[in-house]
């Protein structure tokens, strides 16, 4: 069954949080000086072994040049490659949440039992209010937010279907206080 954000496959639900497109545009100066970097290494590195330069002259530039290239090229890259997903396996009975960046992943496993109920908040502002659909546990239990809408009926709808995918009530609590911490 489909579900807006969601893919539903096997008992296995995955959302995925887009990077916003300002992320994406940020990495493009970086990605920039990067490449700018590393083609005077290689001009230079050029000259040296095929011209007229020593390459005993010029290691110290080489290396300021290669290690500016990486320092800066490395955040782009993350910026660029940056994705972030949750599955839920109701089958297993996990949420596993994973953090990528190019190659290297970063996940962390948590236990569908520990969380009850599927809420939906507001961020508070008044201009633009976006409504989180989040994965709620007892106290102690860290909240998982699951997506962001700019509508709440948008968010009503997602977190009513996946309570009845995941077989969890599903509660708005917009406008409500928070709990006091405890």
């Amino acid at each position: 069954m489909p579900m807006a954000g969601a893919t539903i496959l096997d008992g296995t639900i995955r959302i995925d949080r887009p990077m916003p497109w300002i992320g994406r545009l940020l990495s493009l100066p970086l990605l920039a000086a990067i490449a700018y970097l590393l083609w005077n290494v290689g001009l230079g590195l050029r000259q040296d072994l095929f011209g007229f330069g020593r390459l005993a002259d010029d290691w110290v530039p080489v290396l300021v040049f290669t290690g500016l290239g990486l320092a800066v090229g490395i955040p782009g890259l993350i910026l660029l490659t940056f994705r972030y997903f949750i599955v839920l396996n109701e089958t297993l009975r996990q949420v596993v949440i994973t953090r990528q960046f190019g190659l290297l992943n970063i996940r962390s496993l948590r236990d569908l039992s520990d969380y009850h109920l599927i809420s939906i908040t507001d961020d508070g502002d008044t201009e633009l209010t976006m409504y989180d659909v989040n994965l709620c546990g007892n106290k102690g239990t860290t909240p998982i937010t699951l997506s962001s809408f700019t509508k709440r009926e948008d968010a009503n709808s997602f977190a009513n279907e996946l309570g009845r995918a995941l077989k969890l009530p599903a509660r708005d609590y917009v406008g409500t206080e928070p709990d006091a911490d405890e």
